[in-house]
């Protein structure tokens, strides 16, 4: 792989050893690869954010690596809504270590802004053709696919690399070729806005890591075709796709039709909506939105179907800090019923989590990772049942 005389001297430890580090790390993997080159971001997004999942291991590595990013950087979610903290049960142990890998961060330069759907952030915008070092699996699928952005489905480690250096390896959905779609997918019916999210669960099963080309009778907007994504991105390992006339490589492109096809039907949907992923022998005890992150509309969404309602068990809606900042009326609104709007995480990557047996939630991606990650059963649903099924809610 070709590298400037200035990436060179980087590589050779004159810019100190966290740079040596990260180039070693950015020229292994270009070589595995097979980039040409290391190309300018704009921007990194980087996981390996929860102490959940990084443990103390993942602290120390952190807290040893010196310098600051050199492109806008901002974080996943952590392990826990940094403020809220005690309210959802977890421990002050828990939280002090969270902490310290927030300042650890913080430290590189890097925006504590712990979210997920990071295009939602006025200060963190990408265009279509932007390269990117992004790793959040629902994000890497939003940037590729609705944006038109290019980035690869890159690691914690890999991410804040780029992020160091403010470059990445030249491959993968950098280019061109490896953008077309391989697979098409008919959806036979006509889609709900729930729907996107148990058709992405579908899809990203059939798909696994091709690039699907959606031809449908419905149009989705920007927040269905997160939740398609997001969904596709955990049950398969689905990084971009294509929507026709809809997501804008097709409508800047004429890609041939994938020689493979596939049909998904209403039944099909309908048959995930009555089936628990993991062991879900009791009711849901549970309900989460949110995953991804809430949107402005979304929460405005949630807070029509809570409006004039009670909860009785738990209920977490998620969102960025700044989505909740700058919409305070609905965030009040959410919270008359007893529920919660939580920032900085979700219930993915939070302990918190773990203390229940079966979650009510409209996302995919959570569908899919809940068992595995947090051992505990889900049912996925609209927004308004699952705070039925899941949050007991009820007239007031």
């Amino acid at each position: 792989m070709y590298l400037t005389p200035e990436e060179e001297r980087m590589m050779a430890g004159e810019s100190g050893p966290t740079l040596q580090k990260a180039m070693e790390i950015l020229v292994a993997l270009g070589d595995i690869y097979e980039a040409d080159r290391l190309i300018p971001i704009k921007s990194a997004q980087i996981a390996g954010v929860s102490y959940k999942t990084m443990g103390d291991a993942g602290l120390e590595w952190i807290s040893d690596l010196e310098g600051k990013v050199q492109v806008p950087s901002i974080l996943n979610p952590a392990g826990m809504d940094l403020e809220r903290w005690q309210e959802m049960g977890v421990s002050a142990e828990f939280a002090e270590k969270q902490q310290e890998i927030i300042e650890a961060y913080g430290s590189l330069g890097i925006g504590v802004q712990c979210t997920c759907t990071p295009y939602y952030l006025q200060s963190f915008s990408a265009t279509y053709g932007d390269h990117l070092a992004w790793s959040e699996s629902s994000a890497v699928s939003y940037a590729n696919s609705v944006i038109g952005a290019r980035t690869n489905r890159e690691g914690g480690p890999s991410a804040l690399c780029a992020a160091l250096v403010g470059k990445t390896a030249n491959y993968g959905y950098h280019l061109d070729e490896n953008r077309i779609p391989e697979l098409m997918i008919s959806v036979d019916c006509e889609l709900d806005a729930s729907d996107y999210a148990v058709l992405g669960y579908i899809a990203g099963k059939a798909a696994g890591k091709r690039v699907p080309l959606f031809k449908m009778r419905s149009t989705p907007h920007r927040d269905q075709l997160k939740a398609l994504g997001a969904a596709m991105a955990a049950s398969g390992a689905v990084a971009l796709y294509h929507v026709e006339g809809v997501t804008p490589e097709t409508c800047r492109k004429d890609f041939e039709p994938p020689a493979e096809q596939l049909t998904i039907e209403k039944s099909q949907i309908d048959e995930v909506y009555e089936t628990v992923s993991g062991d879900g022998i009791t009711e849901c005890d549970s309900a989460a939105v949110g995953c991804p992150h809430c949107s402005p509309e979304e929460l405005e969404d949630v807070a029509a179907k809570l409006e004039g309602k009670v909860v009785d068990n738990n209920v977490w809606i998620f969102t960025s800090r700044e989505v909740a900042v700058s919409n305070p009326k609905i965030v009040e609104s959410i919270e008359r019923s007893g529920a919660k709007v939580l920032c900085d995480t979700c219930m993915v990557v939070s302990p918190a989590t773990d203390k229940f047996s079966h979650m009510a939630v409209n996302s995919g991606k959570a569908y899919a990772y809940l068992p595995g990650m947090c051992k505990v059963a889900a049912t996925i649903a609209n927004i308004e049942k699952c705070m039925e099924k899941g949050g007991g809610a009820h007239s007031d």
